[in-house]
């Protein structure tokens, strides 16, 4: 057992788990960690031991249950709120799943690739235009796939702008005033939204969900709210943050960026490396609802437990040399998207947007390179989902 090992850590390296982790990583695959406020919770670092708690239905993603871990003190303000789809357990998460599948569908997705492409070149051409150096996060990682579920809400695209700063508050807010304020404006902007659209639902996800609930007779709205905005979080901070570390680790492995740039087909499976290599979601949460026998330990009805996905990713028994990036091993099976029934619903849509981003931002900017030292680059603390705050390039 490890001893006062502090859960989250920040990294020293964008792309690489927290040195402070080593402990438990050689700990692998069940040990203890401590939160913020004191508190003693498992840690799941070990891959096949993850992926069976990950689908066991005694592990409940409930955040308002009392004993639902909090690792710091920002997420504490979300404990007592009821989070469709990420903080919600069986049977009501998978009647909320079902209502959203046909819009994550892989012939859905697949609809969406050309416009996926169109937004890619627009702004690309933007950035042409502008000149070099520019900052990669604010005029190309961002906006991309705010416009993408803009789209896919059936949101206009003028508001893609306020949805990036409401998330950054978010994500990034230092103070719980900061993140309620985030998720109030939310709120109150899909109220309206789908207010100004119940009697005449438009295109997109939010329109399909008021015609589903008009034609069941239920007028739920605050649920229609809650989802979209967990929606727009979930599948736009996530891959915004996934383009611009995913370039910046191309950046940092030229040969490894040297064989993508010679071989389009590469590009699937390079994404699911850099999926594994980065882990970009650092902080999957649970609790156990009963008394679990596993790896060797007693995980009580109670327990808090955390899922450092960075080492689960990095697990030597199922990556050989996992420090290694490598386009050439199986990494689809990583957890980046979790495991199980929360397995993120959006994982395809995200998929495509970073082989579409990526492939075309370095092949339209050959001379792509940092603006500035690599290690000067800000990136963000461990508490939230990793990615870099600025990425400043020239080309």
């Amino acid at each position: 057992m490890t001893q006062d090992v502090a859960f989250p850590q920040d990294r020293t390296c964008p792309y690489q788990p927290p040195p402070g982790y080593e402990p438990l990583r050689e700990a692998r695959p069940l040990t203890r960690v401590t939160l913020f406020d004191g508190r003693r919770v498992w840690a799941v670092t070990g891959h096949a031991v993850a992926r069976q708690l990950l689908a066991d239905p005694r592990l409940s993603s409930d955040r308002t249950h009392e004993d639902f871990p909090s690792p710091t003190a920002r997420g504490a303000t979300v404990r007592g709120q009821r989070l469709p789809l990420v903080g919600v357990d069986d049977p009501e998460h998978n009647a909320q799943r079902r209502k959203l599948i046909p819009s994550f569908s892989a012939k859905r997705i697949a609809e969406l690739r050309p416009r996926i492409q169109r937004t890619v070149d627009e702004l690309l051409d933007s950035l042409e235009e502008q000149g070099p150096p520019g900052d990669l996060v604010t005029a190309f990682a961002f906006p991309l796939p705010a416009k993408v579920i803009c789209a896919l809400l059936g949101a206009p695209y003028a508001d893609a702008g306020f949805f990036e700063e409401q998330s950054r508050r978010l994500t990034l807010g230092t103070r719980p005033q900061d993140v309620e304020q985030g998720r109030s404006e939310l709120n109150r902007y899909f109220q309206q939204l789908i207010d100004s659209e119940w009697e005449a639902p438009g295109d997109g996800l939010i329109g399909d969900l008021i015609r589903e609930q008009r034609a069941a007779g239920s007028s739920d709205r605050q649920e229609l709210v809650m989802l979209a905005g967990v929606l727009l979080v979930g599948g736009f901070e996530t891959t915004a943050n996934m383009i611009s570390l995913g370039t910046y680790t191309l950046l940092r492995h030229p040969q490894r960026l040297a064989e993508l740039r010679a071989d389009r087909t590469l590009m699937p499976a390079a994404v699911e490396e850099l999926l594994r290599f980065t882990s970009i979601a650092d902080i999957m949460l649970r609790m156990a609802t009963q008394d679990i026998e596993i790896a060797g330990h007693t995980l009580r009805a109670g327990d808090g437990i955390v899922f450092p996905l960075s080492l689960i990713n990095r697990d030597a028994d199922v990556y050989p040399e996992a420090d290694r990036l490598d386009w050439h091993r199986a990494a689809r099976h990583h957890v980046a998207f979790g495991f199980g029934v929360h397995q993120c619903l959006g994982q395809n849509l995200a998929r495509a947007e970073l082989e579409i981003a990526l492939w075309t931002l370095f092949r339209r900017l050959p001379k792509l390179d940092f603006a500035v030292p690599p290690h000067e680059i800000a990136f963000k603390p461990g508490s939230t989902i990793q990615g870099l705050i600025e990425l400043p390039l020239t080309w």
